[in-house]
């Protein structure tokens, strides 16, 4: 009886044991589990964070400001809106240099492709740079008239570059219009600098900033969106009606496309001769207004 009894109660110390074992095992899974569940929502928070920024320059720039207090880095766009007296102090950049980096903001190109030390989203800069071919594409289409036709049907088919100059400066002026607030719409740059240059309620400006970059990023894809879809519909008729006069739509469009592109490689050349020789000097300061005015072209 005594033995039967001092098994039962080892059986009974080796069931609370055992549950005890259990229990904590359990213990450490669920705390697994928990760590687990930690470190998929900060590494989901942390990427949230960075694709945040990366979309809203704001609060990059805030967070970089927080951490480089004593850095002071100046984009081309910066060094190129400067007044007269800042530029004597911190532009120390040659004729050529300038003029790169104002062919860089220039040239659509260089800007979506290459150009990187900006505030702009590089997403929406790509963007641009289609919405701008699409728009070249679709005003050249609208040119082509009876009267157009007529010309190819007298010409045979053969593109008759002469007579299409006309239809090709008309398109690239509408085209550059378009383009233009197309930019307006989806470049921060400027919007990113003025906070920038705040010493003072900049918790407040930043707030208004970003429902500016809102706005203007709505309209962006709204006007994108209905420029796009008119287009688009615009061309699918224009070529299953017109098959055979696709080939002189496309070299109209290469031409005027073209033609903005290297525009910009002629039209900087102008700026720098005022500007640079200004900033060695200190009383030329309206050969230096002159430049910031030329360089808006």
């Amino acid at each position: 009886m005594k033995k039967s009894k001092k098994n039962k109660k080892i059986k009974s110390n080796n069931n609370i044991i055992t549950n005890v074992i259990h229990f904590g095992n359990k213990k450490q899974k669920k705390r697994k589990k928990i760590k687990k569940s930690k470190q998929m929502m900060e590494t989901f928070f942390d990427s949230g964070r960075k694709i945040n920024n990366a979309l809203n320059p704001v609060t990059d720039l805030n967070n970089d400001n927080k951490n480089n207090n004593n850095i002071i880095e100046f984009t081309a766009t910066e060094l190129n809106l400067m007044p007269y007296e800042n530029a004597l102090e911190y532009d120390k950049r040659t004729y050529c240099q300038y003029y790169l980096n104002l062919v860089n903001t220039k040239n659509i190109v260089l800007f979506s492709f290459y150009l990187s030390n900006d505030y702009n989203s590089r997403l929406l800069k790509f963007n641009l740079f289609f919405n701008m071919f699409i728009i070249h594409l679709g005003i050249n289409a609208l040119f082509f008239t009876d009267s157009t036709m007529h010309r190819i049907y007298e010409d045979k088919g053969s593109f008759n570059f002469i007579y299409q100059i006309p239809q090709i400066i008309y398109s690239s002026l509408i085209s550059t219009i378009l383009n233009q607030i197309v930019k307006i719409l989806s470049l921060t740059e400027k919007n990113i600098l003025k906070l920038k240059s705040l010493e003072q309620n900049i918790d407040e400006e930043s707030e208004s900033i970003k429902k500016i970059i809102k706005i203007k990023f709505i309209f962006f894809f709204v006007f994108s969106f209905i420029i796009l879809l008119f287009f688009g519909f615009y061309l699918s008729c224009f070529c299953a009606v017109y098959q055979k006069t696709q080939i002189h739509l496309i070299k109209d469009t290469l031409i005027s496309f073209g033609t903005s592109i290297l525009t910009p490689f002629v039209i900087c050349l102008l700026p720098g001769l005022f500007r640079i020789p200004a900033l060695k000097s200190t009383n030329k300061k309206y050969s230096y207004n002159l430049s910031k005015l030329l360089q808006m072209i």
